[in-house]
């Protein structure tokens, strides 16, 4: 007797899972999430495509197939944003080039995807406790909602990440404020910003070329390696760890109680946009946790809202290429500023579950190193010696073993 043929089941639960990931829950709400994370990719890639040479085509292209790719495996808005650390220290190191970037990204991801396919980044998830993740996000909330101000008060140099003067119309406050409270969504800011970006500068339409940039393979040293190693992926790692693979972790399962998600999966997809895209000379990408809270805040539910925002990362890319830069560079960055001081409150209050003196205390301090000290990894230490010392004492106070280290958040899925 023939051996029955094998069945084709498991790949049709496999699309049919993709599909309903990509199924939009509603088309102009998931359209203006898609625009909810550009407050933030924007400025840093225009900063490092004037400053440093990046290839601004390039990286539209891989950021965009990332943001089809995620929306396709997670079914939510899963952000993909370029690696903050790493785009500050080429801002502000002359000598750190394109080479390097791309060096320190594929570092930066190649030991995040050894963490999560060894398992040890679910390790390291059950340790960290809930209020130092909620430290992490309030800070990078308030540091958002800060920098979102800084865009709007100030004219900014974004290659020389540098404020420069007042803008001329933040007298008229009563008429900003009838803008401000006349734009309904973050699709309608992204617009007036595009209007207003041929206005300021109308033969900016001269300078776009069609065509795609050249895709080429980057040519890095052995000293571009170690520089990459010491001054971007050490930096880095600790803001990657917390802020784009726990952190986002923590906010999608309280964003999505239905959906699972591991630390696991989002720290090897961390890593894979690395090892790919990094060798092209695309920008560093990661996750973030204000991505997420950003596009989820403007109306974001499905995996659909990135896809359709990597669908237009992918045209542009192929039609216009770098040449996008010159628009971009007049682009209002004021107009940004609104997006990312949204995103930043929403991320901010996700720390709101803090029940008892003691997590408050720690989340607190967490979140005032991290700001005062400009480093979340400086924030992260500090919270875990606090939080380890209040457990010490309940431990001296007579309370049992089991009772001191306790992880109150989601159940954690492998």
């Amino acid at each position: 007797m023939a051996p029955p043929p094998p069945t084709s089941e498991p790949n049709s639960s496999t699309v049919q899972k993709v599909k309903s990931n990509l199924v939009l829950r509603s088309k102009w709400a998931e359209l203006n999430g898609a625009m909810g994370d550009l407050g933030t990719y924007i400025p840093i890639v225009l900063s490092l495509t004037l400053a440093k040479n990046l290839n601004l085509g390039t990286t539209l292209i891989f950021t965009g197939m990332y943001n089809i790719i995620t929306g396709a495996i997670y079914g939510v808005p899963m952000p993909v944003q370029p690696m903050k650390s790493i785009a500050a220290v080429a801002l502000a190191d002359p000598s750190f080039s394109v080479p390097e970037i791309m060096a320190s990204g594929i570092l930066t991801g190649a030991t995040l995807l050894v963490l999560g396919v060894t398992g040890l980044m679910q390790l390291v998830y059950k340790l960290i406790p809930q209020c130092v993740v909620r430290g992490i996000q309030l800070a990078q909330g308030l540091s958002f909602a800060l920098t979102a101000v800084k865009y709007v008060r100030k004219v900014q140099d974004l290659p020389k990440s540098k404020s420069l003067d007042q803008r001329h119309w933040l007298g008229r406050v009563r008429r900003a404020k009838r803008v401000i409270f006349a734009l309904p969504s973050a699709f309608l800011v992204f617009v007036l910003g595009v209007v207003l970006a041929f206005v300021r500068r109308p033969r900016v339409v001269h300078e776009i070329k069609f065509g795609p940039s050249s895709i080429e393979v980057v040519k890095m040293s052995r000293h571009a390696w170690k520089q990459g190693f010491i001054k971007g992926t050490i930096p880095q790692l600790p803001l990657s760890l917390l802020n784009s693979v726990i952190a986002v972790c923590k906010l999608s399962s309280d964003l999505f109680p239905g959906k699972d998600f591991s630390v696991t999966s989002l720290s090897v997809t961390v890593g894979l946009m690395n090892l790919v895209g990094g060798w092209f000379g695309a920008m560093p990408c990661c996750h973030g946790a204000g991505g997420l809270a950003g596009q989820y805040k403007f109306g974001g539910r499905s995996g659909g809202c990135v896809a359709l925002l990597g669908a237009a990362k992918l045209v542009l890319g192929f039609v216009l290429g770098s040449s996008l830069a010159h628009f971009f560079n007049q682009f209002p960055v004021g107009i940004l500023g609104v997006l990312l001081l949204f995103a930043g409150i929403e991320l901010a209050m996700a720390s709101r579950d803090m029940n008892t003196k003691e997590d408050s205390f720690v989340m607190l301090v967490c979140t005032a190193v991290s700001l005062v000290g400009s480093s979340a990894a400086l924030g992260f230490l500090c919270g875990m010696i606090i939080f380890v010392l209040l457990r010490l004492r309940d431990w001296i106070n007579g309370k049992p073993i089991n009772a001191i280290w306790k992880h109150e958040g989601p159940d954690e899925q492998v």
